[in-house]
């Protein structure tokens, strides 16, 4: 199995202070990947950091096969994040657009010359297909917003399979969902990630067995455990969410001598 995201080490700091510090870490193509924590663990610094939308302090490591770092820039940016589908909390969507023109955005990434920003027939009925496959087809031309959260949050879903990426990143999808439109939304989000790599953010823990078949917990910025989604119970939930807790694995680098374990599989 090949590996969508290979990390060695990462190091994001804002200001002096470090949010983020991973040990090796490794998610293989096709996983689906839950990454969970109390505020301020450096979950949405570690989504950005793949995107290339952060730049990490110090870092050896590769997304999709290509170099974090410094030299990732200009063409190899841009080709990174043609493969990299997001959906965020704050969605960016265009809100006095039309669902179906919101969509047919996510296409522009894969087109080139002038004419890419007249969408043709093919591309309209890719679009329209994504917006079915969401159950949005019937409200193709109304204004993004006049929808509700959860119908935006299915635009938004809908702009990614229209992307084709490789690697989905999904910051907390559903956090300003009610528990109903979340689950649904979830369900959408799982059935679209099928063929991609799929790492989530995930804010309810009842929403894990949805989104993900291994989770990984981030505490201070590190990680304090790494496991199958079906050894993760109330115990492991309580000691990460708990204000003091002294389980988290060690720091890479010179700050721990002891080698890192093997993250359960």
């Amino acid at each position: 199995m090949n590996a969508c995201v290979d990390i060695d080490h990462l190091v994001c700091h804002a200001g002096e202070r470090a949010v983020l510090d991973l040990p090796p870490l490794r998610i293989d193509e096709g996983e689906r990947v839950a990454v969970i924590g109390p505020n301020g663990a450096g979950k949405s610094t570690l989504l950005r950091c793949l995107s290339g939308f952060a730049t990490p302090t110090r870092v050896h490591a590769t997304v999709l096969g290509r170099a974090l770092g410094p030299e990732l820039h200009g063409a190899s940016m841009r080709a990174l994040r043609r493969e990299v589908g997001q959906v965020m909390q704050g969605l960016h969507l265009v809100q006095r657009l039309s669902a179906i023109d919101n969509v047919w955005i996510g296409a522009l990434g894969r087109l080139r010359g002038w004419h890419s920003w007249l969408p043709r027939a093919g591309e309209l009925a890719d679009a329209e297909r994504a917006l079915a496959a969401v159950g949005l087809l019937g409200k193709a031309e109304q204004r993004t917003d006049h929808l509700s959260g959860g119908e935006r949050q299915r635009v938004a879903i809908a702009r990614m399979l229209m992307q084709r990426p490789r690697l989905i990143l999904a910051d907390e999808p559903t956090a300003s969902l009610d528990p109903l439109a979340a689950a649904e939304v979830g369900s959408l989000l799982a059935r679209a990630a099928s063929g991609a790599t799929l790492i989530t953010v995930v804010h309810s823990p009842g929403l894990l067995p949805l989104l993900a078949d291994r989770v990984i917990g981030l505490k201070d910025g590190r990680v304090a455990f790494d496991k199958p989604m079906g050894d993760v119970g109330d115990a492991e939930l309580a000691r990460l969410y708990r204000p003091d807790d002294s389980s988290l694995l060690p720091l890479h680098g010179p700050l721990s001598s002891h080698p890192r374990e093997a993250p359960a599989r």
